[in-house]
């Protein structure tokens, strides 16, 4: 029975296989050695890949681990800390199962996943984002500083939905600063 087959048959709603490996994902086509993403340094292009290839994998994750909600909620993707925690989990995760690495690295891998998962669970209790609802993260004002808007819970409807939109309304956000910055470089000099 092929590997195929297996996950056919184990799990009919969803496929196992790591993201990394099937032929949709972006290192696929292009063999590039894992690297720490900085979220704030992307380009608009680089934000878009990064984003759908960390859900993919947060979504494997889920699958794979029986993750619930308060570990790996449904909107993680608008909560900063939980979308830097995950990807430096998946970069970790990326490194441990490289076929070069030393054999027991993803034993390293599941120790620290134990530790990621502990820190999922106290952001998520702390941001107040659910199964079927979310609200932005609570911000605490500073002396000095104005008072902290009123946040209101809203409902979770469609996560895949609300994924895309997230992502456009991201990537559009990105292009905006970039091409704001590109039109201040003296074409000259290339200086700002």
């Amino acid at each position: 029975m092929s590997d195929f087959a297996m996950t056919d048959q184990f799990f009919p709603e969803h496929d196992d296989t790591p993201p990394e490996a099937g032929p949709a994902s972006s290192r696929f086509d292009v063999p590039e050695p894992p690297h720490p993403v900085n979220w704030n340094l992307l380009t608009a292009n680089d934000l878009e890949a990064e984003l759908l290839e960390l859900n993919r994998w947060v979504d494997w994750l889920r699958h794979t681990y029986g993750l619930p909600a308060s570990v790996v909620p449904p909107y993680w993707h608008r909560h900063p800390e939980l979308l830097w925690e995950l990807s430096a989990l998946h970069l970790h995760w990326l490194c441990a199962y490289d076929p070069e690495q030393n054999g027991s690295a993803p034993l390293g891998w599941h120790r620290d996943f134990a530790d990621s998962r502990a820190r999922l669970r106290d952001w998520v209790a702390a941001c107040g984002t659910r199964l079927e609802r979310d609200r932005p993260t609570r911000q605490t004002s500073w002396p000095g500083e104005d008072p902290a808007q009123p946040i209101e819970d809203s409902p979770i409807t469609d996560r895949d939905e609300d994924f895309v939109r997230f992502v456009i309304d991201m990537v559009d956000a990105r292009q905006e600063a970039e091409d704001a910055f590109f039109a201040g470089v003296d074409p000259e000099t290339g200086e700002v």
